[in-house]
Formats: C-alpha cells, structure tokens, sequence
C-alpha cells in the first residue's frame, strides 16, 4: 500500500423522509485494522436499494459511510488473524455485505433450523457498526468474513457484487416461500434492483413468473429476465384482477413485495391464490399503514412471512445461479462520484439492473 488516505463518498444530508441524499467525496485517513479485523481494499461497489433507505433514516440511525455490495481483495491483516485463521491471506477475494458480524449466542443465532443468524440481535452491519462500501478501503472482522472460493474465480467482481445483498434477499426469500415448480409467484416491484433480480431467481428456479411494476417501460426489462407476464400497476386496470386474470381466477402461490411502498403490500392480498404466501422484502418509512382483516388469513389460509437478506451459506447458493448462467446481473458502470446523481434516480423509480461503482 503506497498511500496513507482512501477516498470515500461521505453521506451529508440529513437522514429524513423526505430529504434529497447529498454526499460529498472525500480523502480520509486509511482505516488500521484492529487485531481480530482484515482491511479490505475494494476494487468496487453496487447501489442497493436499501442504501436509500438508510439515507432517507427509513432503517434507524446510520453512520455516513454508506454501501453494503462490494468485492475486493484482503490487503492488511489484524495482529491475531495469523493464529485465529491462518488461511486467511493477503490477496484473497471476499465480499462485503449488510452483516459485518454476529454474537453467535443469541436466541437468533442459535436458532439453526431458522437460519437465525441474518436477525442476530447483536449484529455489526454495513454503515452502522463499520464504515459502508462506498470507500476504496473497509473493516471486517474475521469472524463474518465472507470468502469468495476460487470455484468462482470465472465470475467477475461485477457480478458477485449485486449478489450479496439484493441477489441473496431475492434468491432467499423466493426459497422461503417453499413453492413448487410450476406455480405462480409474483415479484412486485419487479424493474428494481432486487426486484428484477427475484425474477431472474423465481425462473431459474422453476417458477412462472408474473412481473408487477409501475408504467409500461418496464415490461420489456421483466420479461428479458424471466417474466411471463408483466402487469402495470398504473395501466388503469386493477393489478389484482390482472393478476386472477393470467392465473384463471386463482391467484399466485406467493407474492413477494420488493417495491417500497406500502401500496404495493395492500394490492399483494388481491393477487393470494389459497393458501398463498405473502413475502415482505422492502422497508417501508414507520408511518405507512397496511390495512387487513383477520377473516382473510382465516378463510384463505394466507401466510405472511418476511425475509432478512441471507447467510454466507445463502450467498454462495446464490452465486451457484450466476456461475451457471441462470441469472445475470444486468450492470451499468459508474463512478463513486456519480452516487448522489443515482440516489435521486432511484428514489423516482429510474434505475434498471445494478449500478456498480468503480473503486
């Protein structure tokens, strides 16, 4: 390493509802890692939409360096890594994603069977506890650190990067919503990020699949990634009925909501099938309200379930889809210096595939 300081993209609005995202690019001291912690040199980072959340203080306070998709190589070690871990080595590839570390005792980790350990109620994430991926360096500490096996070295980092988080919340929660293939799942939200990236997932893995977004310049981008049908919530035409339309009065065996906005959860109950599952993905401000009655869980035999990005575990599954070409991130390159101009295209709904950052 030959200089002293990095760059970074530093958050300086503030995190409101309703305020526009600023940042300001700055060259800060290189972080030193602590003796159970490997620096990590970042060759880039993808735009996740949850990093438009925690701008607008939808998720809780967060620090001002924000990111949470990155790839990179280990570039310094902590004093102790040599004998905690000893393969661990400069030069390795790893990921860099929401979950910096967990206790690994908590009623959360340590309920196994649920994979409780993305829910840790003591876990270090991106942008809160540690310095986010919008920076050329970060921390992480051994214990969470998410290697990149060289079973994947034909993968580039581009395409890993919008797989640990968007690509692993997809690929996961379409997995925990238990279907068969050949059933009927809708991706609400399905020209975002981690909305087109459900719908690659869904088809890949067997699934028809109805694509559910706002205007109609999003139907030819759904249906590139595997949607069968695409259904335009502002059509004039009711979405749910649309929905009954293509699935001959039934309904879909899961809807999974990745828009944000509560809307779109409402409109879910029209479009359940019997025992239908009803997936929560996107994160809504805390005011938004979502109306139900509770003879609809009864009568229908509904399921409402939320899922919380993945494990490592999940991560590599995930990857399994790109290395065989099932799935493709659809990428466009940017500059670090470009975040602020993404933001505000993503509030309004104008980003199509992942935006990946040069580092």
């Amino acid at each position: 390493m030959t200089s002293d300081t990095y760059k970074v993209a530093v958050l300086t609005s503030s995190q409101e509802h309703h305020a526009k995202p600023t940042f300001e690019i700055k060259q800060l001291p290189r972080p030193v890692p602590g003796p159970n912690e490997v620096l990590v040199r970042l060759s880039l980072t993808s735009l996740c939409g949850s990093d438009l959340g925690m701008a607008l203080g939808h998720m809780g306070p967060v620090g001002k360096i924000l990111g949470h998709e990155g790839v990179g190589k280990v570039a310094e070690l902590g004093s102790n890594i040599a004998n905690l871990d000893p393969s661990v080595q400069i030069g390795q590839r790893v990921g860099i994603a929401w979950i910096r570390d967990i206790c690994g005792s908590c009623n959360m980790c340590v309920d196994i069977a649920n994979e409780g350990e993305t829910r840790c109620v003591e876990a270090l994430h991106s942008a809160k506890a540690y310095d986010g991926t919008f920076a050329e360096y970060t921390l992480v500490p051994l214990r969470y650190l998410a290697r990149i096996p060289p079973t994947f070295d034909d993968i580039p980092d581009e395409e890993i990067a919008p797989i640990l988080c968007g690509g692993v919340t997809a690929y996961k929660a379409i997995k925990n919503c238990s279907l068969t293939p050949g059933q009927w799942v809708v991706i609400s939200g399905a020209g975002g990020g981690v909305g087109a990236l459900g719908v690659a997932y869904a088809h890949a893995m067997g699934y028809r699949v109805i694509a559910v977004d706002a205007g109609p310049g999003k139907e030819e981008y759904c249906k590139s990634q595997g949607a069968e049908h695409y259904v335009d919530a502002l059509s004039g035409v009711d979405a749910g009925k649309q929905v009954k339309d293509i699935t001959d009065g039934q309904g879909a065996k899961a809807v999974v909501v990745t828009a944000t906005a509560a809307a779109a959860y409402q409109k879910a109950f029209d479009m359940l099938g019997p025992f239908g599952t009803l997936m929560c993905v996107s994160i809504l401000p805390e005011e938004a309200k979502i109306s139900f009655h509770p003879l609809w869980f009864i009568d229908n035999g509904w399921t409402v379930k939320g899922s919380a990005v993945g494990t490592r575990a999940d991560i590599l599954e995930a990857l399994q889809f790109v290395k065989r070409r099932l799935v493709i991130p659809k990428i466009t390159w940017a500059n670090l210096e470009d975040i602020e101009g993404l933001m505000e295209k993503m509030s309004k709904g104008q980003l199509e595939g992942k935006y990946v950052m040069k580092l």
